[in-house]
């Protein structure tokens, strides 16, 4: 399954999402965007595109629609990386022109993740 692609806006609606440890309606996220300038309308015409692209669930509360992230921030970006690999010819050679360009801390990380990985499956 494809990944939806975030425009700018969407982005930085869900950057006000994520940043929220529950649901929030759309005034909410208006109001968190408000240096922008934008139309009530506009922010919820962007949440209803985003529900219909399954990046965010919403459900009712009395009047007012509530939205949450179908998943987190690293779950999201971890699928568009997992969806940027099927695209190349060679996974693994994309992989290692990926890992040659990370920082050493992010290396570090994804050792460290490998290696939990390979203990967890001996287990």
């Amino acid at each position: 399954m494809a990944v939806a692609r975030l425009g700018e806006l969407e982005r930085a609606v869900m950057e006000v999402l994520w940043a929220r440890d529950e649901p929030v309606s759309v005034r909410a996220v208006h109001a968190a965007l408000g240096d922008r300038g934008l139309a009530y309308t506009t922010v919820m015409t962007v949440l209803t595109r985003l529900a219909a692209k399954g990046v965010v669930r919403r459900r009712r509360d009395g009047r007012a629609w509530l939205y949450e992230p179908e998943a987190g921030r690293e779950a999201y970006v971890a699928e568009l990386m997992l969806e940027a690999l099927e695209l190349s010819g060679d996974r693994g050679s994309a992989l290692v022109h990926f890992a040659q360009s990370v920082t050493s801390d992010e290396a570090d990380a994804l050792r460290q993740a490998l290696r939990h990985d390979e203990q967890g499956e001996q287990t």
